[in-house]
């Protein structure tokens, strides 16, 4: 096999200060003087990323043997990070690839291009991480005068200027009108008793107002919305929530004037959501004005977290596989619709939503005598002293009521400023929705119960949904096939 000489070249954004990728792939070629150099290259793509389309390209002609020499502007757009780069060095030396550095003026066929490799490597390492700090430091000094600290304007505001509290002109929002009302709108009627998120997404999009950066309103859109406290008019009372939610907030007392609103940011593992696990994050009044009052964004908040507390029941009545069928093309529910004696699968984002055009072809008659064979056999091989214990999906809700009490009762201890009449209203709210979860609980343990030891196919319907959710995480159901995703 003929070998070749490669360049790679990367780009994640485009810059006055950074050289382009065609610039880098030239220096490449007249440092290398073959002018039929097989060229690599990646547009929009960070160093830290390593499944960059061509770079992957690239390593898979070097371990295929086809890659003699491997040219690059410099080292940062090979690789930003030592054990990264650690495992490519392994990967170049295993295929005798030799790798040049263009502008840092070493390659690795002699041992001192080979030592510098790796004191370059050191220092770009500490250099990243002394901006990774400054950064961070600018994102903290940024809040704390009430700066927008960057990113996209969250929906309903634009990106602006103004002067901060040191008269110097800092990034804030300001209203967009249009967005602003349906801000407003959103909130409004999300407060009412009767509606849900699934209500206000019909309504917003059989009025034709489009989303933030989708074409459709969802529950998950309406959620993030309703959940963001930068549309808080901020009072003393939202300043409360968060201290007794457990969140640090950071500016002082008098900030909180129900006019400006605020800013939730802080590290958080990758699966907690940011709004609904706020320990630990930090709160910050904003340079701009709120959206809502304070009093109408809290009782939103107060109705999101009974239903994160009661959730969906998983009523069905045409299927045993309720709830466990997805859409595999968007990942929305699956409904069953019925016709005379026929059940049909449908998508519900393409029936309700109108944002996938699925057609689901799968029958479920043949999908749940598929699936009823399975768990049966699954059943078989349960030992036969051990009985099926049903979950107890309330404890986990109830104990999440007792450690927002604690935190209450944590934020009232540590602060000067909580009055005991505002702790004695939030434990009452709390009881309150303690007496909801232990009455639904006492409903749903009055439906039947798992037998010790059973068979499947004599079970009644509810039973069947019971073991079913017993074995089976999802079903994603597409086009014309279907993945059953077991927990077992």
């Amino acid at each position: 096999m003929e070998r070749y000489e490669a360049a790679y070249a990367r780009q994640s954004v485009e810059k006055k200060d950074s050289l382009s990728v065609a610039a880098q792939l030239d220096l490449c070629r007249k440092a290398s003087a073959n002018e039929h150099i097989r060229t690599y290259q990646d547009r929009g793509y960070s160093g830290k990323n390593t499944e960059r389309p061509d770079f992957r390209r690239l390593l898979r002609d070097i371990r295929a043997g086809r890659v003699s020499k491997l040219y690059v502007y410099r080292l940062d757009r090979f690789s930003r990070s030592i054990a990264d780069f650690g495992q490519l060095w392994n990967v170049l030396r295993e295929n005798d690839v030799e790798f040049v550095s263009v502008t840092e003026n070493f390659d690795t066929s002699s041992p001192m291009g080979r030592a510098m490799l790796h004191i370059i490597m050191v220092f770009a390492q500490l250099e990243r991480e002394t901006t990774a700090e400054r950064v961070k430091d600018n994102y903290a000094a940024r809040t704390a005068l009430g700066a927008w600290p960057g990113g996209p304007a969250p929906y309903g505001f634009l990106i602006g200027r103004a002067r901060g509290a040191d008269g110097r002109m800092i990034p804030t929002l300001t209203q967009n009108a249009e967005q602003a009302a349906v801000v407003r709108r959103i909130f409004e009627e999300y407060a009412e008793a009767d509606a849900s998120l699934g209500s206000v997404a019909r309504g917003l999009n059989e009025s034709g107002i489009p989303c933030a950066r989708r074409e459709l309103w969802d529950n998950v859109s309406v959620s993030r919305l309703l959940h963001n406290p930068v549309y808080a008019m901020a009072d003393e009372q939202v300043r409360l929530y968060y201290k007794a939610l457990g969140a640090s907030v950071i500016s002082p007392e008098d900030a909180f004037d129900g006019v400006h609103g605020l800013l939730l940011y802080g590290k958080r593992e990758a699966n907690e959501r940011k709004y609904r696990t706020v320990r630990e994050q930090n709160v910050a009044v904003l340079n701009s004005p709120g959206v809502v009052p304070a009093g109408l964004w809290l009782a939103c908040q107060e109705k999101l977290a009974r239903n994160t507390q009661i959730g969906n029941s998983g009523k069905g009545t045409h299927t045993w596989l309720s709830g466990l069928l997805k859409c595999a093309k968007c990942g929305y529910s699956v409904k069953v619709q019925t016709e005379k004696r026929y059940r049909r699968m449908t998508c519900s984002g393409r029936y309700h939503l109108k944002r996938c055009d699925a057609k689901i072809g799968a029958g479920l008659d043949e999908l749940e005598k598929t699936i009823a064979g399975e768990i049966e056999r699954l059943l078989l091989e349960c030992p036969q002293d051990t009985p099926v214990i049903e979950r107890d999906i309330w404890s986990a809700k109830l104990e999440e009521l007792d450690r927002r009490a604690d935190r209450l009762v944590e934020a009232f201890a540590e602060s000067d400023d909580m009055t005991g009449a505002y702790l004695q209203r939030a434990i009452i709210k709390l009881e309150k929705q303690r007496a909801e979860l232990l009455e639904a609980r006492k409903r749903e343990t009055a439906g039947p119960k798992l037998p010790d030891r059973m068979e499947f196919r004599t079970l009644g319907f509810e039973e069947k949904k019971l073991v079913a959710a017993q074995f089976i995480e999802r079903i994603e159901v597409a086009e014309n096939s279907v993945e059953v995703k077991w927990t077992v």
